[in-house]
């Protein structure tokens, strides 16, 4: 990936004296450009095109700010609903991702979501302990959350 990055900002140099416009906009089309030739020559480098993790990154914010909206939403009509009638609780969220940084950034979405607060991680990193404001089916928010928010890591990390 680091490779392919570093070639593709050399392109865009290039592009950039090649043109005789000393530009951002010469070296964005340069890189553009070096992107298109290394998609259609990807098969003759060994590593994979690292647009697809720039795509899994871009996904995970628009899946977050997603979930953020939502979430207001929901607190939003509890808050003005005239009996609050919702079911807090603590649950214990199995988890897949294993680097320390996966662990902190899933936590941290969990966290900013609004009624979702990321209380303990397990000493064995197994576990992330989870408050929600609402929580009438455990089973359905842990099938939830990592289809959405530990399945989004995975993809760009992996």
């Amino acid at each position: 990936m680091t490779f392919q990055l570093i070639l593709n900002l050399l392109i865009g140099v290039i592009w950039m004296f090649l043109s005789e416009s000393y530009s951002f906009a010469s070296f964005i089309v340069g890189f553009v450009i070096g992107a298109a030739l290394l998609f259609l020559l990807n098969r003759f480098i060994p590593d994979s095109y690292y647009f697809k993790h720039v795509r899994a990154i871009l996904y995970l914010i628009f899946l977050f700010i997603r979930e953020l909206l939502l979430a207001n939403i929901e607190v939003l009509k509890w808050v003005y609903k005239p009996k609050l009638d919702f079911q807090p609780g603590i649950l214990a969220l199995p988890i897949d991702v294993k680097k320390n940084w996966e662990i902190t950034l899933l936590a941290n979405l969990i966290t900013l979501t609004p009624g979702t607060l990321s209380v303990d991680v397990s000493r064995d990193q197994r576990y992330i302990y989870i408050h929600a404001l609402d929580l009438p089916d455990v089973n359905e928010t842990i099938v939830s959350i990592k289809e959405s928010f530990e399945k989004a890591i995975r993809e760009v990390t992996r």
